[in-house]
């Protein structure tokens, strides 16, 4: 029989895009960690297929780059999740075209953008609540990139949605401490998933990405990164902008978020 202690550790995590890739992995080590897992992707073969090979993860096939996609998503967590802890913001995709030769339409790029930047934007807007209700600890991690940091030619779009995710994850980490949800980003170098589709993988092994970075995702490092992400340069780097933001961001006090909501503090 479980002791309460075990049952107390358990946490109930949900995972954007994690039917590959990094999702994948860090799903992969949740669930032999003894939590309770729930994955999501456009594809239902691939989930299907996860769901063999690991028994006791849940799936839910949606598509989070629509708006009514994230309300769906949503509705189930609150339905079927109701002290969801962790929420990692993983489902991306990357167009590898320079901006002189991308003629392809704009919904192409209007695609990107919204599953890069609107869908963790909109999940934290519509999930956040939900994981302050319950009043537990909890973490919602937003996963970047290097390119965030180092725009990348082959990449424009890619690069610009994921800098303008970090800076919103720096402010969802303002708003919400206060409470004892924390704000984590992960910013992966380049890892060799099928990010950029068939033929394009390369970087560093997924494996030895997520056996790294899944020790430090617990809350207690605001930022994680790997490689070329965790350099004393880069990461003095960041230190250094921390400072600035915690200067600068007392000029204008806005609303923040209390334990159980909206409003309480600046």
């Amino acid at each position: 029989m479980e002791t309460q202690t075990k049952r107390s550790q358990r946490q109930t995590v949900l995972i954007t895009g994690g039917g590959s890739g990094i999702g994948l992995g860090l799903a992969e080590r949740h669930l032999a960690a003894g939590h309770r897992v729930m994955i999501t992707g456009r594809r239902p073969d691939r989930l299907a297929a996860v769901a063999d090979r690991l028994p006791g993860i849940e799936t839910f096939t949606n598509d989070i780059a629509t708006p009514e996609g994230r309300e769906q998503l949503a509705d189930q967590v609150r339905r079927t999740l109701p002290e969801l802890r962790v929420l990692i913001n993983n489902a991306g995709v990357q167009r590898r075209v320079g901006i002189a030769s991308d003629h392809s339409p704009w919904a192409e790029a209007q695609n990107e953008i919204d599953i890069l930047l609107a869908a963790p934007v909109h999940l934290g807007r519509l999930l956040v609540p939900h994981m302050l209700a319950h009043g537990r600890p909890g973490v919602l991690i937003n996963v970047t990139s290097g390119g965030a940091f180092f725009p990348q030619p082959f990449a424009p779009l890619y690069s610009a949605a994921k800098a303008a995710l970090h800076s919103y994850t720096v402010n969802l980490r303002h708003a919400l401490k206060a409470t004892p949800l924390r704000v984590v980003e992960l910013m992966p170098p380049a890892v060799a998933t099928a990010l950029a589709g068939p033929g394009q993988a390369h970087g560093a092994d997924p494996d030895d990405f997520c056996d790294t970075v899944f020790p430090l995702l617990d809350g207690t490092h605001p930022e994680v990164g790997y490689g070329p992400t965790a350099t004393p340069e880069f990461t003095s780097r960041r230190t250094a902008e921390q400072r600035t933001f915690d200067t600068m961001s007392a000029r204008f006090p806005v609303p923040a978020y209390g334990p159980g909501g909206v409003g309480v503090g600046v």
